[in-house]
């Protein structure tokens, strides 16, 4: 099998587009020339918990959790100096992941910092040392902040009507890339006696267990005998009941085939769930025009108004109804879709629980509240926050994108199916905590967690604040939601803070924008040097305004980052071109400080271009609870009024510059963007936009010549746009990218990839392609690109003795050999096994050898086929066609007759001997 993937490629050139290719990507594999894929310390072996597996036929890399890790929505990932490295697949164990090794190296990988498996922006084969949290910036436990005045209106209030529930059942469905069909179940709550159509709530659960009895679950699809679906989808009922009571009606549909498979997909399920979600869609549009032929549940309910649907998502559902708004503009590759008529329905706005945004590339012109549970235990990096950061500048900015940031909540208990004591399956926190170390913000008895009622409470209030706003037009609950710093009573006692982009924002002063800054620091959200990156090494906690994607540095993705250490210290931001800010009431700055920080001042003034300044005011902002295993670097809003400026006599057509002066002794901030704003929600428009969608090809890498085959990529819709294409090195997983300007059904985004056909046994390779859009456009199917198939046949492997018969003292050697040299490391495992009595013991061979590979003692003496773990690897490099195995022995001084030895060939799918498996055998006589 292989060990390390030593492929060698020649590239004379990876990244081709928009015509500017210095050449195309050779797929060669060539004997080592450099340093080596994946070894990880100084004697070149993998970390703990980390093993290859799978045969040489299908070589894995293997990583196995000294505790469970629970199916959820975040992926588990495999990660390289900051790299995304590939994405394994669970065992049934809940334990042991493993991924594919299709012939990418990977270089630097020595050391902790090497290998490391994430997810949700959590490292999770690195614990917390015991001991008390780091809290940074307090000495004493973090405090919530004071609520915030009321707001005019409270959407968490239930309206007039009684709700009528009930549950449809259809016949299961088949989406493209799942082998097996998928439930279309909906469970519908609607109001009783209300008048007319109604519009439509649509809520889709996240990732979770999908087949549970008693205390056994598994992420099965379909079910075993004797196990039920987990119910996931009816977790929403108190959020549908207090929708149908003010008079929507709602259906909550679930998707336990998608959880149950999309392990396997590229995109995690998203393009899955948008098809169900549209599919359900369609029959509601279907029973609003024939309501005769609707199930029981929907036929006993108002008549629903398609032309105002509001879609909820938690989690990877979030992911999935994102999509659908999308793929409802903007129609997907048909080969990827499973809805395939006409569009009979318009997403007013969405709303997404604690969601998963692998692609990074949210619709801009569907308005979205996005809800950030601050002690999310399961998407820990609250990766969601690109649901609005990721919105600036893509489109006409007309849809209003809101992060509500709830302090205490978890992600589970915003469905009570995934809450313990509420839940028919098992469920529990996902924010585990340590009972003797609690954590200071989200430990179970911390002053800012929540309980699992005032969460749901509160998330219940919030997306009923988004039905009002996108469904009725409500204006007045625009305050929850867009930064005005209101709160809705229903919610408390939890703390809920927003902020927002779009909507009546305008030209403003953003970091992706062009400007230039003086007396502070413009970063790369993403970026694996210190002086680049936004956040240091030493921040404690995260933020969500800087969650990763798949490469190790993004271009285009910045913010300002802020450091004095005296009062009267000044930051500016220029701009290339004046802004116009008339008509606007107020500037509103986007900007966070360290957690748990108090009291940081900060004066803001604006210069025009005939070099006027005007101070507008002051800010004071304090830092979120936070602690070390938190994501509380968030930016909240700040208005100050343009009114000063007037009096001032500045002319807001033409703003060259802003100012910002500390007033606080020292300090840190982080500027995310400044906008012109003014009160009020726009109706959002759609921009006509290009639409791209990469896809992947398979192709064999064949027995000779050069084939030259392009990365599958569509770009659909009206009008150009730019998008940022990044090629990955397939040899070292670095990217490197370019802006593209892209048109419907042309070949703008062009990556040529040549396939060097030979007859050596190797294994796949892929030339992957991301893509992200920047202005102007729309990105569906966001990954894709061509995995080149080795299809030769692996060499035959033999063991020879070369010292087999020994005396004490002297080392067993066995040779491993190959039939004849290929281009990947390859190595085998082999087993200890009883042989023949009497047996070599534990006191026959050097104790730190002993120590070393199996973690064993000396004492007691006992065969060596007693020791548990006593395993012995061999790896054969790249080009070579042998290697020796040896087991040293010792002079015991004791008059024995021989002693043997013996060792099994490994499988490496299940760890057993494999009966027809390569034998180490040998004797060791007595020297005395």
């Amino acid at each position: 099998m292989v060990r390390a993937r030593r492929i060698w490629v020649t590239a004379a050139a990876l990244l081709a587009v928009a015509g500017a290719s210095p050449g195309a990507a050779v797929a060669q594999a060539q004997p080592p020339s450099g340093p080596g894929a994946l070894t990880s310390s100084e004697d070149g072996t993998l970390p703990p918990g980390w093993r290859i597996a799978g045969g040489r036929s299908a070589p894995q890399l293997v990583w196995r959790s000294d505790r469970p890790v629970p199916m959820g929505d975040a992926r588990v990932e495999f990660r390289s100096d900051g790299r995304l490295w590939g994405v394994p697949r669970p065992d049934p164990d809940g334990r042991t992941f493993r991924m594919p090794l299709d012939g990418r190296q990977a270089t630097g990988l020595r050391g902790p910092a090497g290998l490391q498996v994430w997810s949700g922006g959590r490292r999770l084969d690195a614990r917390t040392a015991t001991g008390a949290h780091d809290t940074p910036g307090a000495s004493s436990a973090p405090r919530p902040p004071a609520p915030l005045p009321a707001n005019e209106v409270d959407p968490g209030k239930p309206g007039p009507y009684r709700t009528r529930t009930g549950e449809y059942s259809l016949k299961p469905v088949k989406l493209p890339g799942l082998s097996a069909p998928v439930e279309m179940r909906g469970v519908v709550v609607a109001p009783v006696g209300a008048s007319g159509r109604r519009p439509l709530a649509l809520f889709l659960h996240g990732r979770h267990f999908t087949c549970y009895k008693g205390q056994e679950i598994t992420g099965d699809w379909p079910c075993k005998a004797g196990m039920e679906p987990v119910p996931s989808h009816r977790g929403y009922l108190r959020d549908q009941r207090l929708l149908a009571s003010q008079g929507y009606v709602t259906v909550s549909v679930s998707a336990d085939g998608i959880n149950g498979q999309d392990d396997a997909a590229e995109d995690s399920g998203a393009q899955a769930r948008s098809s169900l979600v549209r599919l359900h869609l369609a029959r509601w549009a279907d029973w609003a025009a024939h309501p005769g032929t609707a199930p029981p549940a929907v036929r006993l309910s108002p008549r629903a108004d398609l032309s105002r649907v509001l879609l909820v998502g938690h989690s990877r559902g979030g992911e999935g109804v994102d999509r659908a708004a999308l793929d409802s503009l903007y129609p997907p590759p048909a080969d990827q879709d499973a809805y395939h008529g006409p569009v009979r329905w318009t997403i007013r706005g969405t709303v997404l629980i604690g969601p998963t945004v692998f692609g990074q590339n949210p619709v801009p012109d569907v308005p979205s509240v996005t809800i950030l549970p601050g002690c999310d235990g399961d998407v820990s990096d609250l990766q969601g926050q690109v649901y609005v950061d990721g919105t600036r500048a893509v489109s006409n900015g007309s849809a209003l994108h809101s992060a509500v940031y709830v302090i205490g909540a978890d992600h589970n208990f915003f469905n009570s199916e995934w809450t313990p004591g509420q839940a028919a399956a098992p469920a529990e926190d996902d924010f585990s905590d340590d009972p003797d170390h609690p954590d200071p913000v989200c430990g179970k008895h911390a002053a800012t967690r929540l309980t699992a009622d005032q969460q749901h409470r509160a998330g219940s209030t919030y997306i009923a604040a988004a039905a009002r706003l996108f469904l009725a037009g409500d204006d007045r609950v625009r305050p929850l939601l867009d930064g005005s710093g209101k709160r809705a009573p229903s919610a408390d006692p939890a703390r809920v803070l927003s902020h927002a982009v779009g909507g009546r924002r305008g030209a403003g002063f953003l970091p992706d924008g062009g400007l230039t800054v003086t007396g502070a620091r413009l970063c790369d959200a993403v970026d694996p040097s210190p002086a680049k990156a936004c956040m240091g090494q030493g921040a404690k906690g995260a933020s969500p305004h800087f969650a990763r994607w798949e490469t190790d540095r993004e271009t285009g993705r910045q913010a300002i980052a802020l450091r004095w250490t005296r009062a009267g210290a000044p930051a500016r931001v220029s701009l290339k071109r004046p802004l116009s800010l008339s008509g606007a009431k107020a500037l509103a700055l986007r900007l966070f400080v360290p957690p748990n920080s108090r009291g940081t001042r900060l004066d803001v003034s604006l210069t025009d271009a005939s070099g006027r300044t005007a101070r507008l005011g002051r800010i004071s902002a304090d830092g979120l609870p936070g602690s070390e295993r938190t994501t509380s670097y968030w930016a909240r809003e700040f208005r100050v009024p343009l009114t000063a400026a007037t009096r001032a006599g500045l002319k807001l057509g033409s703003v060259k510059s802003m100012e910002l002066t500390a007033r606080s002794a020292s300090g840190q901030a982080w500027l995310m963007d400044a906008w012109r704003w003014r009160p009020g929600t726009p109706a959002a428009r759609a921009a006509a936009l290009p639409r791209v969608d990469v896809g992947r090809r398979t192709v064999a890498e064949g027995d000779s010549g050069v084939r030259t085959y392009r990365v599958p990529v569509r770009v659909s819709g009206r009008g150009s746009g730019q998008v940022r294409v990044y090629v990955v090195d397939p040899a070292t997983g670095k990217a490197k990218d370019r802006l593209v300007t892209v048109h419907p059904g042309g070949h703008d985004i062009d990556v040529p990839v040549e396939v060097k056909g030979n007859t050596r046994y190797g294994t796949d390779v892929s030339y992957d392609v991301l893509v992200k859009a920047v202005h102007g456009a729309v990105v569906g199917s966001y990954r894709g690109g061509i995995t080149v198939h080795d299809d030769d046949p692996a060499p035959a492997m033999t063991v020879t003795p070369v010292a087999g018969r020994v005396t004490e003292g002297q080392s067993l050697k066995w040779r491993l050999s190959l039939s004849q040299a290929v281009d990947v490391d390859m190595s085998a495992m082999f087993a200890v096994v009883p042989a023949t009595a009497p047996e070599l013991s534990t006191k026959d061979v050097p104790a730190r050898w002993l120590q070393e590979t199996s973690g064993a003692k000396p004492d007691p003496e006992r065969p060596l086929s007693k020791v548990g773990g006593l395993t012995l690897w061999v790896g054969i490099p790249a080009g070579r066609t042998s290697a020796d195995i040896t087991v040293p022995t010792v002079t015991d001084g004791v008059r024995e007759q021989a002693e043997s030895v013996r060792f099994q060939q490994v499988d490496m799918q299940t760890g057993e001997p494999r009966p027809d498996g390569l034998v180490l055998s040998g004797s060791v006589l007595d020297a005395s």
